[in-house]
């Protein structure tokens, strides 16, 4: 049994979670009870871990601190969703608790899981109980339990997953939502598939069948056999010349490298030549080569150092690292408009129509997202490094995309980030229309809060699942009315579900109703619809626009 963990076993433990997760998100994703199509759990959460696989096979950590570090980071900036961003702070805590450490024991890994609970734990305003925050937060007592016996990191990751099959089947009385459904939280049980995946890296379980794997960058050589006094020259040196000419006689050119080296390969075709070759003055093998063409390509590498690096454990740097050199070269550093101006908007929408009239009523920048396509935190991130303003204003406009904007908050470099959390598309329309340019940051905030509460938001979707659900009997297809989040009702015929809608208080007593139809809806029925609306509330001013959104049919608004 494995008593501790080092770097380079952390490191595979994640990418066998991520492996892990991949497979079995369908059937996280299918725990949701509300059967409204969404960026769902397991989704979320595979996207959100993937990237910290991503990032631990692009080099080895030494450390496990190193390698913990590392995953934080990349969960950090991947986090999709609420589920997503509760992950990614429960191993910023574990992170924090390894971060000085070359391995962990079984007491270590209990301290980091507890200190992970408590990031999760402070982010969360109103934690819920029967959710990922409770099978995590048992599942940490259940490793202090198995610590305090002296047992090594395994031993205390089985136990602290027991325990959190055990919450998570509990999970199910703690809501009543899930009770109804019959189902476990699947937040809860895409946290426990995660640490199942670890546990089965330390137990040398093969990866799931059908698994996506990221691929590890190779070395250029094996070294493993290989002592300093076995290396006679220095470089290992590789390149291809286009021939100036054909016919190109190359004895000459073979005669010269094997005077300044050895383990001379040369590859011949009509239009070039390929090179293998050890040396101590590859410059000087290049610049011979000039006479009989043009140098395509090189690659050069120090057989002595990786020899050394290999012996010490460490990572044995080669050509295939420059892929990434080069790609943060051209990234360079992160792009921040400087300021131009006092404030700036960013704001999340999908459709066409409704980017638009973001753009138009001052939004800097509209990142592509919402239900089914949850931005992850990076992405909220690259787009307020953007905008050209002291203070930035960001409506997620999702209730699942939240907590992602938050978590810029700490990461913006000389910028303000002010997150407004809109749940709507119609809430951060309001919102951006009582920013004033002129007031302080306290005071546009407080007024595009009160805007937000005078907005009633209705959307129109269908049944992405059977579900019994607040009291409907749903099937696979039903269209349904969602007011202010919370179901209104279910039907088969859209007619019938926009009359009943109209009927509602917000908006038969209210002054404005806006209607944005989707992708779906052709402008021939959005007119039919807005006929409907105009005939059951003709106290209001109604405006139709075409939002392009997808998943939802409409998005109605009363104010």
């Amino acid at each position: 049994m494995i008593t501790t963990i080092d770097g380079a076993l952390f490191a595979r433990m994640i990418v066998h979670a991520s492996a892990c997760i991949n497979t079995q998100k369908q059937e996280i994703n299918e725990l949701n009870v509300f059967p409204v199509p969404d960026g769902d759990t397991g989704t979320n959460m595979s996207m959100t871990i993937g990237a910290a696989a991503e990032e631990l096979v692009k080099k080895e950590r030494a450390t496990v601190g190193e390698a913990a570090n590392a995953t934080a980071n990349a969960l950090l900036r991947g986090a999709r969703g609420n589920s997503g961003v509760i992950l990614s702070l429960l191993f910023r805590g574990f992170a924090k608790a390894v971060k000085e450490k070359e391995t962990i024991d079984g007491r270590d890994f209990a301290i980091a899981l507890d200190f992970g609970v408590a990031a999760a734990y402070k982010a969360v305003m109103k934690p819920a109980e029967g959710t990922i925050l409770t099978v995590s937060r048992l599942s940490a007592a259940a490793a202090a339990a198995a610590a305090r016996e002296d047992a090594g990191a395994q031993y205390v990751l089985e136990k602290a997953i027991a325990e959190g099959q055990v919450a998570l089947e509990h999970t199910t009385e703690q809501n009543p939502v899930l009770k109804k459904a019959g189902v476990v939280d699947s937040g809860g049980k895409g946290f426990l598939v995660i640490l199942q995946g670890m546990l089965d890296e330390m137990n040398a379980v093969p990866m799931p069948e059908g698994a996506s794997v990221p691929e590890t960058k190779k070395s250029g050589a094996d070294f493993a056999a290989l002592g300093d006094e076995d290396i006679t020259f220095t470089y290992d040196t590789v390149f291809i010349v286009r021939k100036a000419k054909e016919n190109v006689n190359l004895e000459p050119f073979r005669a010269y490298l094997n005077s300044i080296g050895d383990s001379l390969v040369i590859g011949e075709s009509d239009e070039e030549f390929k090179v293998h070759v050890h040396t101590d003055t590859p410059g000087a093998a290049l610049t011979e080569s000039a006479k009989y063409g043009i140098l395509e390509l090189a690659k050069i590498e120090n057989m002595r150092t990786q020899a050394e690096d290999l012996a010490a454990g460490k990572h044995v740097q080669s050509t295939d690292d420059l892929e990434e050199v080069e790609a943060q070269l051209e990234a360079g550093e992160r792009k921040i408009a400087p300021p131009e101006r006092r404030y700036g908007v960013v704001a999340v929408a999908a459709g066409d129509g409704l980017a638009a009239v973001l753009r138009d009523l001052g939004a800097d920048g509209v990142i592509s997202g919402g239900q089914t396509m949850n931005p992850a935190t990076e992405d909220i991130l690259r787009q307020i490094d953007a905008t050209p303003a002291e203070v930035v204003f960001v409506l997620p406009n999702n209730k699942n995309i939240v907590m992602a904007a938050q978590q810029c908050i700490p990461l913006a470099e000389g910028k303000q980030v002010v997150v407004i959390p809109s749940k709507t598309i119609p809430q951060g329309i309001s919102a951006l229309l009582v920013m004033d340019p002129d007031a302080s940051v306290e005071d546009n905030e407080a007024a595009m809060a009160e805007a937000m509460a005078r907005v009633s938001t209705a959307e129109i979707t269908y049944a992405a699942r059977d579900s019994d659900f607040g009291g409907f009997s749903i099937k696979h297809g039903d269209y349904m009315a969602l007011l202010n989040g919370q179901l209104l009702d279910t039907q088969r015929n859209l007619d019938k579900l926009l009359k009943k809608l109209a009927k509602e208080e917000q908006y038969r007593g209210a002054e404005f109703i806006n209607i944005y139809y989707g992708a779906d809806v052709k402008q021939a029925e959005a007119e039919k619809t807005l006929k409907l609306f105009t005939d059951a509330c003709p106290q209001a001013e109604i405006t139709l626009l075409s939002g392009g959104q997808p998943v939802y049919y409409y998005m109605i608004s009363a104010e």
